[in-house]
């Protein structure tokens, strides 16, 4: 991973572990891995998303296991230093300044803990389509409808689930949402 980060750009490594800390504070749902790879690609980088979102667990445990030792900034990049000799200079003075300037915020609580074992729910988006024909039917004129989820798994990954409908599968979904939705008027 050390020859990873150091194709990293300091302010794109810098945002990187912002994210990560915002993350860890339950602030954002997630790090968008995707969208910061893509950006860092377009500077002319060439990284795919797979190598950073390691990157982006890397530090997430990183950051997590220094919070839950109540590390001090010395001691973080002693212990740092002692694991990981090839970390690139500017990776370790990012990750100085911000564990220096924010490490001390990231809570630890159990509950915290517990609940980062499943997804969370970031965004959702929908669009309604006509399937007009296909190379086995002429005239299909088939309504559907597509579904797109973006989530956030419990290592912060935010990724994108899309799925189709029929007609009677939404309204199944539908139905279903609104009894969660009468269950939870009762609480």
């Amino acid at each position: 991973a050390a020859d990873k980060i150091n194709l990293i750009p300091q302010d794109f490594f810098a945002e990187l572990c912002e994210q990560i800390i915002q993350h860890l504070n339950h602030k954002i749902p997630g790090v968008n891995t995707a969208e910061l790879c893509q950006r860092i690609q377009t500077s002319g980088i060439e990284i795919n998303v797979g190598d950073l979102a390691k990157i982006a667990n890397i530090v997430s445990f990183l950051f997590s296991t220094a919070a839950r030792n109540s590390l001090s900034t010395e001691e973080l990049i002693t212990a740092l230093g002692n694991a990981v000799s090839a970390l690139p200079k500017h990776a370790v003075q990012v990750i100085r300044h911000i564990w220096n300037e924010q490490g001390k915020s990231i809570s630890v609580s159990e509950d915290a803990r517990n609940m980062t074992t499943v997804g969370q729910f970031v965004d959702i988006k929908w669009k309604l389509g006509v399937a007009m024909s296909s190379d086995a039917c002429r005239s299909l004129k088939y309504p559907y409808v597509t579904v797109m989820l973006k989530v956030a798994d419990p290592s912060g990954q935010i990724t994108d689930k899309t799925f189709e409908m029929t007609i009677p599968q939404f309204k199944n979904f539908f139905r279903q949402f609104k009894e969660m939705a009468a269950v939870l008027e009762t609480v």
